[in-house]
């Protein structure tokens, strides 16, 4: 049942027109990596960072004029792309398991 529920939800974000699908195995596997489990909506840059660290990269969001840092999380040698995305306050916004880049690409299909 579990993996006939996965496979319809895969189906359904591919007809949506979504270029990038979320992983919920992501969420399984780094679910307890600070980014992930700790980051809350309207936190700041500042508290982000000390949680999460650097980032890799740290690009401007082109569509929301907010900016937004590229991670990579590795457990146990599995490395997953992580995006964290602040408003034009520097406060989070969203976040999940793909690269900014990837991020705003779904942010222009929505508009």
């Amino acid at each position: 049942m579990y993996k006939h529920s996965l496979a319809v939800l895969a189906v359904a974000a591919a007809v949506s027109g979504c270029s990038t699908f979320e992983n919920p195995a992501d969420y399984v596997t780094f679910r307890n990596e600070p980014l992930v489990k700790q980051v809350d909506h309207g936190m700041t840059q500042e508290q982000v960072r000390t949680l999460g660290g650097p980032p890799s990269s740290d690009v401007r969001n082109s569509v929301t004029g907010g900016t937004c840092n590229n991670y990579v999380l590795n457990v146990d040698g599995l490395e997953q792309p992580y995006y964290v995305d602040f408003d034009v306050n520097g406060r989070v916004d969203s976040k999940g398991f793909m690269t900014c880049e990837q991020h705003q690409g779904n942010q222009r299909k929505r508009l």
